[in-house]
């Protein structure tokens, strides 16, 4: 049954200060969960036994498998996302690249003009794409990637385009993530797919973070360049699911609804978006007593 009892804790939850979390991608991510790692570690050390697998179907920037990864909270991890931008990052790092891209990174003298000229170019080897989306989502607005972005003119605190390029950071971000490539496992393709296809693996552990566009939300729409997606038929596919997950969602009406009808439990949990205005955002899955310790 779902708990719909929220309501009356949400107040009491502390929110999670990002900054106490190790940032291991080297994707500045518009919906990013840096600030659920704690729950995530929460999660899996409470479980009986061990996930073998772990499973993120909408992995964008890929802070929290990279967390499971790091920390061993389980034996493998599987990333899985659609976007060709962001998985010509994550095939160039775990498949042989990474060297390449960090010195790549830290020999790029960053300019207005140096980036069109990396940007003008229209067909790009992988790997040259790979600098492309980070090299975008450094100096574009937000780290915005999907259609309609633009490279931001006074950047933060007036320091204009480079005012998001780290290059010794992203190029050691990197380098670490190859160090445990053996860990990782990465597909580019349909997340709900993989999930049907790992449904009977009970050994198995799925963190299910799709784009918010549930409700006709707009901010995914905006945001990831591939945001159509049944939400009713994920509900249904997570309902399958032998092994546990967790999924997190925009606090909604909706959601709240499919989450009932599917006999999910619910938990809403307090954070801070980009501008630092507190919110609250949903997860869902099974027996969340654990969400209240």
């Amino acid at each position: 049954m779902s708990q719909l009892s929220f309501w009356d804790d949400v107040s009491t939850d502390r929110i999670v200060n990002v900054a106490s979390v190790p940032q291991r991608s080297p994707f500045r991510y518009p919906g990013g969960k840096t600030w659920l790692v704690p729950r995530i570690r929460q999660w899996l050390v409470r479980m009986s036994h061990r996930p073998y697998l772990f499973v993120e179907p909408f992995a964008g920037g890929g802070i929290v498998s990279l967390t499971v990864a790091f920390e061993r909270l389980c034996e493998t991890v599987l990333m899985v996302e659609l976007d060709d931008q962001v998985a010509a990052v994550w095939r160039t790092v775990l498949e042989g690249d990474a060297e390449w891209l960090a010195e790549r990174i830290e020999e790029f003298e960053l300019s207005y003009e140096a980036v069109r000229s990396v940007l003008g170019n229209g067909s790009p080897s992988l790997r040259e794409k790979a600098f492309q989306t980070l090299l975008k989502n450094r100096v574009f607005h937000g780290g915005i990637l999907a259609p309609g972005s633009s490279v931001m003119k006074h950047g933060e605190n007036g320091k204009g385009i480079g005012s998001r390029w780290y290059p010794r950071t992203l190029a050691k971000r990197i380098r670490e993530i190859a160090m445990i490539g053996d860990r990782v496992h990465f597909i580019e393709g349909d997340g709900m797919q993989v999930l049907r296809e790992h449904a009977s693996d009970d050994r198995a552990a799925f963190f299910i973070d799709p784009p918010y566009t549930a409700a006709g939300k707009k901010a995914g729409t905006r945001l990831y360049a591939h945001n159509v997606i049944d939400h009713e038929e994920l509900f249904g596919i997570a309902e399958t699911l032998t092994g546990d997950f967790l999924m997190t969602y925009d606090h909604n009406e909706e959601v709240l609804r499919m989450a009932e009808r599917h006999g999910f439990d619910i938990h809403a949990i307090p954070m801070k978006n980009t501008h630092n205005a507190r919110m609250t955002e949903l997860l869902i899955g099974r027996n969340l007593d654990w969400t209240r310790t």
